[in-house]
């Protein structure tokens, strides 16, 4: 059996652009997403401190270091430049893995530059 666990996030980003005209998916600056143990084209979930609303998408590597969090497609209609969000990945493990598992938690300033590790 697998279970689904918190994998790492980039907790309180914030969205610098919005691209409603775009295919869809999260651009998330590739320096962001290396730090974080995202990978390119990996499912997240965002989640809007703002507004709660809360998506399941995937990423799109951004330029490195322009710190950027772009809502694309539909999700822009849902996210403004501004908003702070959070964006999670999980990862399917065994449940002798899953209780060794330590998830990686990344805070940014207000730049989206990051602080810390937790």
């Amino acid at each position: 059996m697998l279970i689904t666990m918190f994998k790492s996030k980039l907790h309180r980003v914030t969205v610098t652009d919005a691209q409603l005209y775009y295919e869809g998916s999260i651009t998330i600056d590739e320096e962001l997403l290396k730090i974080a143990n995202i990978l390119h084209h990996e499912k997240v979930q965002v989640v809007n401190v703002n507004n709660g609303s809360r998506l399941e998408t995937y990423t799109i590597p951004g330029e490195w270091g322009s710190r950027v969090i772009c809502l694309n497609g539909p999700a822009a209609r849902m996210h403004s430049a501004g908003d702070e969000v959070i964006v999670i990945a999980y990862a399917q493990m065994s449940p002798e893995e899953a209780l060794l598992h330590h998830p990686k938690v990344i805070k940014v300033d207000k730049n989206n530059n990051p602080l810390e590790e937790l």
